[in-house]
């Protein structure tokens, strides 16, 4: 089967996770700081070479009313390129709460501010490739 990459895409950080080999798992990767677009698309284009991923699921930011938000553009954009660029298949999948949820799950860990922010972003990235990979897994189990 092979790994899916999954990004949640910030202003400042890409934040990655990675499934497991039977993508039923989806575990933090790393976070990558934003440089520029040529060179987040090859920063990225590395991580697929090195992992021979083939699926990408992008988190896209919707409105809590369904509507696309501010940053969904450039998730769009992200993925976009990733296909043309890479020829991977990406998929995108709302991400509505991801970052909150990942959020919440440290304060609940009691991790220190400092450390928060250094997780957050491929700790949200774990969560959109987890919600994917969940709901991928129920529709095979039909």
């Amino acid at each position: 089967m092979g790994q899916i990459l999954g990004i949640d895409v910030g202003t400042k950080t890409l934040g990655l996770a990675v499934s497991d080999a039977g993508q039923t798992v989806a575990l933090p990767l790393r976070t990558l700081a934003r440089r520029s677009f040529r060179a987040d698309l090859a920063a990225l284009g590395e991580v697929l070479g090195e992992r021979e991923i083939r699926e990408v699921v992008v988190g896209l930011p919707l409105n809590l009313d369904g509507s696309p938000g501010a940053m969904s553009e450039a998730c769009e954009k992200l993925a976009a390129a990733l296909e043309a660029r890479f020829g991977v298949q990406v998929h995108r999948w709302d991400e509505r709460m991801s970052t909150v949820s990942a959020e919440r799950a440290l304060l609940e860990a009691d991790v220190s501010r400092r450390k928060r922010r250094k997780v957050i972003d491929k700790l949200a990235a774990t969560l959109i490739l987890q919600g994917f990979l969940d709901r991928r897994g129920i529709g095979r189990s039909r």
